[in-house]
């Protein structure tokens, strides 16, 4: 198999192509088992999450694998936002977490 092209997506997003392709055709073990654990952990609205990922965009330090991993597990607080973040959490200002926060909350 041959890798075109990289990008980081939502579990939900994943979810979704999982399951068009599942309506395709037999998906093979790997992908039966991914789509499995995502239906199990990934319950959210996918417009929601959508949603999401275009306003924490709007965010300039934000990358998009952090905002991925911010939309997958969805923090709470701080605590949680500085879980998913490591080491960069340092480099965000009070007000950006804080408008990360309001904004998961917000969409959520």
């Amino acid at each position: 198999m041959k890798v075109i092209s990289e990008k980081e997506i939502p579990d939900v997003e994943a979810k979704e192509i999982l399951e068009n392709r599942e309506k395709e055709g037999e998906l093979k073990y790997e992908q039966k088992m991914t789509l499995a654990l995502l239906r199990k952990f990934s319950k959210i609205d996918p417009e929601k999450i959508k949603k999401l990922v275009e306003e924490l965009s709007t965010i300039e330090r934000l990358r998009e694998k952090q905002i991925v991993a911010i939309a997958n597990f969805l923090p709470e607080d701080k605590d949680d936002l500085r879980a998913i973040l490591h080491k960069e959490y340092a480099a965000f200002t009070q007000e950006e977490i804080d408008k990360i926060l309001e904004i998961v909350k917000k969409i959520v």
